[in-house]
């Protein structure tokens, strides 16, 4: 028999990832803003012997297509032959989520409403008549909590039911002005040729009267004469009005259901969130509040990092000597034990060693802040900001994501509705510094700038000094932003709406298996990916010689003169540039180009790195200048591949590659010229 194909449809935020992994036993991830699931994702689920594909739409707030998600999870409702819907909806928000449900029920109706999170409901007093819900808006309702399971096996039998017929109900109809509704039957006749249900030609003539140019389209590609007449009937100067009509029609219906089957045992059951919003995303408190939350975390990650970075250091140590008597044992070549332990081997291990520590207690603590539902409201803060830039606020949220991976930053852009924002928020991104960028700039701020400070405030100081390199990274990406729009890519900013969802308390575990699994070894498989490469090529370049000098030495002489005028040397932008496969090597080559021992090395202690750079003729000016280049310089390889496949262009990769680039030379050159002048 063939198999069934269910729908999953709702608002985000209220569970609907959760509902799909319980089902189909798949870890769809689950985040606390708008947009997560940008594309649709597939499962299958079993029940009395009968196969059901599942998919998973974008979260929506509405089918009345003014972003991508919704023209998404419209079109693929209108698309695709549907045995059934599954609309999502929350307990503590019905009223809002029932929009889509009544929009819904104009395409279909085989609908399977479920209202999610139960038990948040109940703590906050909000009683939910599912009974009485399903006789008003007829058709099957049923309560769960999706998180703990409970209603699943209802859920599966209220599906099959529905699919069978065996569910005798008649789903609610809106009746819309009299204006509206003559129109209406005026359009009707246009489609009796077709093969589809009353419900969906009334669906169909419903967008034609808003001018929707997908639905004009989809009739109007292969039929001139059809073409004709929805010209004639759909000309009208009054477009927004029949909308808003529509809108409004919808919405008393919903506040008549939500009157009719909810009760609010305690009208002011938000209140809690209200007076906490009062103080996170106020004018005066939100920023600086925010700002305190993101150096706190930095400052546990420094401070958590340093032993574990150690331990890891030291078994790799172990494991490559263990490695190398193996090597030995069976009479490996010298150069091919060199070039397997001190190229390859040191680079990788080196770049596990500095970047899993910090992520495996960043990556958490962020998933914390996302899970307690605080990340909206770090958008919502930043969001004036953004619109003076002429640029998305959800620009934010990507920002936020680069912090942990510019390759995540980057594809995290696609919760940009508009194609010229969304290509400005990929553009910008990689001027947040990325985890692989963070051990270094944490080390040069430590040696140089923190050191004077007593021990026990050393670490704090570097974390302000590091918030405040991070600001940095977004008043620059706010400046190119709006130079990008003036010029590149013109055009104002768009309107999106943003849900600050209610706070809740945070599932422990889940973010610990979600940051690790889904964060830190996705970034650090892809940095192991491309350091085994790196320190093949890197060995090549410091052991292979032309005379007596090593090919690296030619290319960092070459360098020098044009470094000197960014207040560096050649050895640094070498560094760089062959740290292009992941930055985590930067450091470690610039200490092997300064030792000129001919593979990667690593100083005993900040202290002696702090000695090794002074001895080559690092200042606080050098100092500086890194920081700035490590803050603005080229993406990283993954970084730039993950730009093409978003943009699908040369162009806009080649753009992303050269403008941060561009914008460290002239920073480094203002920094270097104002040093050489006034010190």
């Amino acid at each position: 028999m063939a198999e069934k194909i269910i729908a999953l449809a709702g608002n985000p935020n209220v569970g609907k990832s959760t509902l799909f992994n319980a089902l189909t036993g798949l870890k769809q991830h689950t985040g606390n803003w708008t947009g997560k699931t940008v594309s649709s994702a597939f499962g299958k689920y079993t029940y009395s012997n009968e196969e059901y594909t599942l998919v998973d739409l974008p979260g929506t707030y509405s089918l009345l297509v003014s972003s991508k998600e919704e023209a998404q999870a419209r079109n693929f409702l209108l698309e695709n032959r549907l045995d059934a819907v599954v609309v999502v909806v929350d307990a503590t928000c019905l009223e809002r989520n029932l929009n889509l449900v009544l929009q819904i029920l104009e395409i279909t109706n085989k609908v399977v409403v479920c209202v999610n999170l139960l038990d948040e409901a109940a703590k906050k007093k909000i009683e939910v008549n599912i009974k009485q819900l399903s006789q008003y808006l007829g058709v099957p309702v049923v309560g769960m909590c999706a998180k703990n399971g409970k209603g699943i096996k209802q859920l599966k039998e209220a599906v099959t039911n529905i699919i069978q017929d065996k569910a005798k109900m008649s789903p609610i109809k809106i009746e819309y002005s009299k204006e509206i509704e003559n129109s209406i039957s005026n359009l009707l006749p246009i489609f009796d040729n077709l093969d589809i249900s009353l419900k969906l030609k009334r669906y169909y003539a419903l967008r034609l009267l808003e001018n929707d140019d997908y639905i004009k389209n989809k009739f109007t590609a292969h039929n001139s004469q059809l073409s004709a007449v929805l010209t004639e009937l759909t000309q009208t100067d009054n477009k927004e009005s029949i909308r808003d009509s529509i809108v409004n029609a919808i919405m008393k219906k919903c506040e008549y259901i939500f009157k009719k089957s909810v009760t609010l045992h305690n009208p002011n059951y938000n209140m809690r969130d209200r007076k906490i919003d009062k103080i996170l995303t106020s004018k005066l408190t939100g920023i600086p509040i925010m700002l305190l939350l993101l150096a706190l975390i930095f400052w546990i990650t420094i401070v958590g990092a340093n032993y574990p970075s150690q331990w890891l250091s030291q078994l790799f140590d172990w494991l490559g000597g263990v490695i190398t008597d193996a090597l030995k044992y069976i009479n490996t070549p010298p150069v091919i034990v060199s070039l397997l332990m001190d190229g390859i081997y040191k680079t990788t291990a080196w770049v596990v060693a500095v970047m899993l520590p910090p992520m495996a207690i960043f990556f958490p603590l962020f998933t914390l802040l996302e899970d307690l539902g605080y990340l909206p409201r770090i958008a919502f803060n930043m969001d004036s900001m953004f619109k003076r830039a002429n640029c998305h606020g959800k620009q934010c949220l990507t920002m936020c994501m680069g912090i942990g991976c510019n390759a995540c930053g980057v594809t995290g852009c696609r919760i940009i509705d508009s194609p010229r924002e969304r290509l400005i928020a990929i553009i910008t991104n990689s001027f947040m510094p990325c985890n692989g960028r963070f051990p270094a700039i944490i080390a040069i701020i430590t040696v140089f700038f923190a050191s004077a400070a007593a021990a026990p405030f050393t670490s704090l100081l570097t974390a302000l000094i590091l918030m405040l390199v991070i600001l940095l990274g977004v008043f620059v990406t706010m400046g190119v932003s709006k130079l990008l729009s003036l010029t590149l890519l013109k055009g104002e900013s768009s309107s999106f709406t943003l849900e600050l969802p209610p706070y809740r308390s945070p599932q422990i575990g889940k973010i610990i298996v979600r940051s690790i699994l889904d964060r830190t070894l996705f970034v650090l498989g892809r940095a192991v990916v491309v350091a085994a490469p790196a320190g093949l090529i890197i060995w090549l370049l410091a052991n292979i010689k032309v005379g007596n000098t090593a090919l690296i030495s030619y290319a960092t002489n070459f360098l020098d003169p044009f470094a000197r005028i960014l207040g560096m040397d050649g050895i640094i932008l070498a560094a760089f540039i062959l740290g292009f496969p992941a930055n985590e090597i930067v450091i470690p080559i610039m200490i092997m180009l300064y030792t000129n021992t001919g593979v990667l090395t690593d100083t005993d202690s900040l202290s002696q790195m702090f000695s090794l750079f002074t001895a080559n003729g690092w200042t606080v000016t050098t100092a500086l200048c890194v920081i700035v280049f490590y803050l603005m310089h080229f993406p990283c390889s993954t970084t730039c591949i993950s730009i093409y496949k978003e943009t699908k262009s040369l162009k806009w990769t080649l753009v992303s590659f050269f403008t941060p680039l561009l914008c460290g030379f002239l920073l480094c050159f203002i920094i270097s010229t104002v040093s050489n002048i006034f010190f």
